[in-house]
């Protein structure tokens, strides 16, 4: 029998961190239903996400691709230097699980129980005010994979939700504009 890729996707981390190549873990877990990847992209999952696949899929582990990164030792979160922040809101605009607070202007704070370690924020932040930091105290990543899902799952919904109204709006400004003069 075939995998479903939601039978791959729920071997996966969630992290959402991109290393594979794919946008998400969802796509990534399709591209490996189709045969069109490899089981060995996900760093965040390393070897034990890479055995699990093997074993769904029935075939021969490898060695995590190491043009898709490190296996993590340890889990790490991101911490915003409060210093150097200067509020640009990059890092909240690329933080896939919505576990970065702030608004443009402000300085910006990661909640640690929601980071899933993806790094995303890193690169985004132009004064470098981002810093990965171990916790070895967190479980691992498959440890938390349906808190990250829903978390994601709920940022992209909302993300929907914002871009419907702008299009609803941008669509008919004068529509808008004489529905606020109404009220």
């Amino acid at each position: 029998m075939q995998a479903v890729p939601e039978h791959i996707d729920a071997l996966l981390p969630q992290t959402q961190c991109t290393r594979c190549g794919y946008p998400a873990c969802r796509s990534y877990a399709d591209a490996i239903a189709r045969g069109e990847a490899q089981i060995n992209r996900c760093p965040p999952g390393g070897a034990e996400g890479i055995a699990r696949l093997a074993r769904l899929l029935d075939r021969p582990m490898l060695p995590l691709d190491p043009s898709c990164g490190e296996e993590k030792s340890v889990e790490t979160v991101a911490r915003v230097v409060e210093a150097d922040c200067i509020g640009c809101t990059k890092c909240i605009q690329v933080c896939p699980v919505d576990a970065i607070l702030g608004a443009a202007g402000v300085m910006h704070t990661v909640i640690e129980s929601e980071c899933d370690g993806c790094e995303l924020c890193v690169p985004a932040c132009p004064v470098d005010c981002i810093v990965m930091e171990p916790r070895p105290a967190l479980p691992p990543a498959f440890a938390r994979a349906a808190q990250f899902r829903s978390r994601y799952e709920a940022r992209q919904s909302r993300l929907a939700q914002q871009t419907r109204r702008t299009k609803t709006v941008a669509y008919d400004p004068v529509a808008a504009a004489l529905a606020r003069a109404k009220k």
